[in-house]
């Protein structure tokens, strides 16, 4: 779906962010439903089990095969259907993410944000949130998210984010050896 890689730069306070943003013409409790309820969210991504109410979910990822380990995700901000702030620490590095929905004009727009937690990861989970961003994207407008292929997004999109891994990655040695 998403042959031009869409992620780009951006800042969350002191922390380096990679941001996505995607478009649907369906109101914005929809949406969020879409990223919040365990049944829709299986439609595209995973499913998640637990009570929300204490502060984290079991998650596990369905479109990565049959053995994948599920994963908490503590909820570290929700205000619904505006925002949603979810992270994990799991076999494949930390995760922060941040979903926000804004809503104008029968267009809500989901901009998507992951902490640059390790630069060398972008290069892999740029590509990998284009690909499970254009499947949310696919079964929200009724679509068959088995016809999103993995390969067209890996290895084709990793130089865009090879790239703004390359843009960060002098500021970030910087910061964390600020010695000259």
């Amino acid at each position: 779906m998403s042959a031009t890689p869409t992620g780009f730069l951006t800042r969350r306070g002191d922390r380096d962010c990679v941001s996505w943003q995607r478009t649907f013409d369906s109101p914005i409790d929809d949406v969020w439903a879409a990223i919040t309820e365990s049944e829709r969210l299986a439609r595209w991504i995973g499913t998640w089990t637990g009570d929300p109410a204490d502060g984290f979910v079991m998650f596990t990822m369905t479109a990565e095969g049959e053995d994948v380990p599920e994963a908490r995700f503590d909820i570290a901000e929700c205000d619904r259907p505006h925002l949603l702030r979810v992270e994990t620490v799991d076999d494949f590095g930390a995760w922060y993410l941040t979903l926000e929905l804004t809503e104008g004009g029968g267009v809500t727009t989901l901009t998507m944000s992951q902490v640059i937690d390790e630069i060398t990861a972008v290069e892999n989970t740029g590509p990998g949130w284009e690909y499970y961003l254009d499947r949310l994207v696919t079964a929200e407008i009724g679509g068959d998210v088995a016809g999103i292929d993995w390969d067209d997004y890996y290895p084709a999109q990793r130089e865009h984010y090879v790239g703004l891994a390359e843009t960060l990655e002098p500021d970030i040695r910087e910061r964390l050896d600020p010695t000259p």
